[in-house]
């Protein structure tokens, strides 16, 4: 059994990973990761420190890495996975056996985030969101649901406005990146993941666009278990 925590892009809750659980063999324990201020934890403050909310992070789950286990982030949540794992190595915890960083640039190579910073107006916010696709149209024509939205989405903004990267030792686990070949990401900042880590590393390019985590679901998940089916982690192909 591995255990694969899964976290959210900006504005989504956890549960966009509920479909992985009916798509991925049993061996492989989904554990998505709600973030403070939605979902089952609407009631809690929502985090604009991308530092301190990683720290939070790690001690929720210290309980649960009794057994192998994997990170996975999509967008801001690639940037958390990568800082998660430095907070659990910080508090002497097991490593993860592999990080998969999804749809973001290396935190070395964030500058273009850095207009983030500053606190983003609805306006702002809608006006984002439909850059970045992903978003039904529906959406913006119903008051109620971004009532509910754009506080998580100016927070989750925020986050990543204001993260600084500093360098610390590499990682000792592989890093797998995976690109939309209609993202605005360069591939130079998507294979700048790799000075992150000293042991493994690869980039695939998927079609699609930021949002290629569910036009390009079935590609992706057939990537991600194809990493995951390594010696010592997954058990025999015939009972996979």
């Amino acid at each position: 059994m591995l255990r694969l925590f899964c976290l959210p892009y900006s504005g989504a809750s956890a549960m966009v990973y509920a479909r992985w659980k009916r798509q991925l063999p049993g061996w492989i324990d989904i554990c998505p990761l709600e973030l403070p201020g939605r979902g089952r934890r609407f009631g809690e403050a929502l985090q604009t420190d991308l530092h301190a909310l990683a720290d939070q992070l790690a001690g929720e789950i210290e309980e649960r890495l009794d057994q192998p286990y994997a990170l996975f982030g999509h967008s801001l949540g690639a940037l958390l996975i990568f800082e998660l794992a430095h907070a659990l190595r910080r508090r002497g915890l097991p490593a993860p056996q592999m990080l998969f960083a999804s749809a973001a640039p290396a935190p070395s190579r964030r500058e273009s985030h850095l207009e983030l910073a500053r606190e983003q107006t609805d306006a702002q916010l809608m006006e984002r969101m439909r850059r970045l696709g992903g978003t039904p149209e529906a959406v913006f024509a119903d008051s109620e649901m971004l009532r509910l939205i754009l506080p998580v989405l100016r927070a989750d903004f925020l986050l990543c406005g204001r993260y600084r990267y500093y360098r610390r030792a590499q990682l000792g686990c592989p890093i797998h990146v995976f690109g939309g070949k209609r993202d605005r990401l360069s591939v130079e900042s998507l294979s700048a993941w790799q000075d992150e880590t000293r042991a493994g590393f690869s980039l695939e390019m998927l079609d699609g666009d930021h949002f290629f985590i569910n036009s390009g679901e079935a590609r992706l998940l057939e990537l991600l278990l194809g990493r995951l089916r390594q010696p010592g982690l997954a058990p025999s192909l015939a009972l996979a």
